[in-house]
């Protein structure tokens, strides 16, 4: 059964079961004694920590090893913010970053500190000119991913570093999705990566702090990871953790460009072979193995089931595999469609028979939702318009199904005419827009209504 979703968690890579496995015989006293099984295990921790140093592109004593990437970004942005707090407690995000770095900024805002969101365009890309205008007198940090967990689009780190430096503004990067492809450039000042990303164990994640960035830990002291991360290490799964991140890149330029082409199959061919698909994230710069793309008038859920189904394991952005029933972040700040969305990431080792036999399959699932939803194609346009305007009331009803009742209804007014649609599902705010986008109508705009939001379209051919 293909397995295609590897930016959530990537298969547990050989060379990191080989070295578990070998460590728990060997990794499993306290590195911190000094008679001979802690000094064994005081070696494999220092070899797994130069391993990793070298991927990352830092010195062993910047890096400590945490118990998850989410772990890292909390325990990074809050030691920082309180490093810096006489320099202000203004923290700058881009829009799209993961929900861990939302989260501490969350928990910050919640403290009495000021959060800033840094815009991005249509392809999910932030620019250095957004950056350098959010980062105003009082601001303690800044924080970039490296690239998009949910449409791939790598992100301008390098330019974003120089822009912060200029500022005397650290940067934190989110590398959890790029590390395992290589090193992430420029002159950040803070990274962190989660090793089930690449291909390790679970519950191991890095965090690389500069020398020269004020940083002070928010949790009691503890002796152990330069006081960064307190607690016992799991040692058996951080020398797995190096172990496959060495591995993985060691294979990485030529399995990204592998992938890539299996990718680029992926984007050419959904849009021919499937009605109504918008391929979201830059065709460019990208990660080598993802892809990102929402089919109209489908509930996402009943795809992911159908191809789940079919054999294939593929995740979505889609707000209707919620149970906030509310838009991804990431796609609403994007602007594009979140119906009917899949998010494809291809493990190493995927071969072309398996994207091939994807492809083959996905027409056929998405119809059969579309059908269920009784459009089984584009809806009928009526031979003559009935109204000026008109208004629908699509109360109750949710996603896909509002933006199926105003493709319906589009046809009914003459070009210039409007149709209204009264929606209380959240949704409709970034879908029918983006409805419009696709089909090639005007968006009037939105207006409260005493129940539910009500949006109008312009017809324009």
């Amino acid at each position: 059964m293909p397995y295609f979703d590897s930016a959530s968690a990537a298969p547990l890579h050989p060379v990191a079961r080989q070295a578990l496995q070998a460590s728990l015989d060997e990794g499993w006293a306290d590195p911190a004694r000094l008679y001979r099984e802690g000094r064994r295990a005081r070696l494999l921790l220092d070899a797994a920590r130069e391993a990793a140093a070298e991927a990352v592109g830092c010195r062993p004593d910047e890096l400590v090893f945490t118990p998850s990437g989410t772990h890292a970004v909390h325990t990074g942005v809050a030691g920082v913010l309180a490093g810096r707090r006489r320099a202000g407690s203004r923290l700058v995000v881009s829009a799209v970053e993961h929900s861990s770095v939302l989260h501490a900024a969350a928990a910050h805002a919640a403290a009495g500190g000021s959060v800033v969101e840094v815009a991005v365009d249509r392809l999910g890309a932030v620019s250095a000119a957004g950056y350098r205008a959010a980062l105003a007198e009082g601001t303690a940090l800044a924080c970039l991913q490296s690239a998009n967990h949910e449409v791939g689009t790598v992100q301008p780190v390098a330019e974003v570093a120089g822009v912060c430096a200029e500022a005397g503004v650290p940067l934190l990067v989110d590398a959890a999705q790029s590390l395992g492809w290589g090193p992430v450039e420029g002159g950040w000042s803070v990274l962190t990566a989660s090793a089930h990303k690449w291909g390790g164990p679970p519950g191991v994640g890095l965090l690389a702090v500069r020398k020269g960035v004020r940083f002070a830990p928010q949790h009691p002291a503890d002796e152990r990871e330069s006081g960064r991360s307190p607690g016992f290490a799991n040692l058996p799964a951080i020398v797995a953790a190096a172990a496959s991140l060495r591995a993985v890149r060691a294979g990485a330029e030529a399995e990204a460009a592998r992938l890539r082409v299996l990718v680029d199959r992926i984007r050419r061919r959904v849009v021919r072979l499937v009605p109504d698909v918008e391929v979201v994230g830059d065709a460019d710069r990208r990660l080598p193995h993802l892809v990102t793309f929402s089919c109209l008038y489908v509930d996402g859920e009943s795809l992911l089931h159908e191809l789940d189904r079919a054999g294939f394991s593929v995740s979505s952005g889609s707000s209707c595999t919620s149970s906030t029933l509310t838009p991804s972040h990431v796609l609403r700040a994007m602007g594009v469609l979140s119906e009917g969305n899949v998010r494809v990431s291809l493990p190493p080792g995927t071969t072309a028979e398996e994207v091939n036999g994807f492809l083959e399959v996905l027409p056929g699932a998405v119809a059969g939702v579309r059908e269920r939803l009784g459009v089984s194609g584009p809806p009928a346009v009526p031979a003559e318009p009935v109204a000026d305007s008109v208004e629908l009331d699509a109360l109750g009803l949710r996603c896909p199904q509002p933006v199926i009742e105003l493709a319906r209804a589009i046809g009914t007014v003459p070009v210039g005419g409007t149709v209204t649609v009264l929606s209380d599902d959240e949704v409709a705010r970034l879908d029918i827009p983006a409805w419009c986008a696709m089909r090639g109508h005007a968006y009037v705009g939105e207006s409260p209504r005493p129940a539910g939001t009500a949006y109008t379209v312009r017809r324009v051919r």
